[in-house]
C-alpha cells in the first residue's frame, strides 16, 4: 500500500494510522523503503511510502478505548 505522508508525519505515525500497529511493522515499512531513512525523522510533506500489506500477527496491537462510545 501506497500512502502520502502529511506534515509533520513520522513513519510510525503512519503505520499506526494506516494499519493500527507499530511493532514490527515500521521494520518492514524501512524495508520497503531503504532510503526513507536519509530523510530524518519526520518524512516531508508530500512523499510517498510504501507499507506492508498485513501485519504480522506477532505484531501488538492496541485496543483503542473511546470515553463517547
Amino acid at each position: 500500500m501506497i500512502v502520502t505522508a502529511l506534515q509533520g508525519d513520522t513513519l510510525d505515525l503512519l503505520c499506526w494510522r494506516h494499519l493500527g500497529a507499530t511493532a514490527e511493522v515500521t521494520e518492514q515499512a524501512y524495508e520497503l523503503n531503504r532510503d526513507l531513512s536519509l530523510a530524518g525523522p519526520v518524512l516531508p510533506e508530500g512523499a510517498a511510502v510504501i507499507l506492508p500489506d498485513a501485519v504480522p500477527a506477532t505484531a501488538a496491537r492496541l485496543d483503542i478505548v473511546n470515553l463517547w462510545d
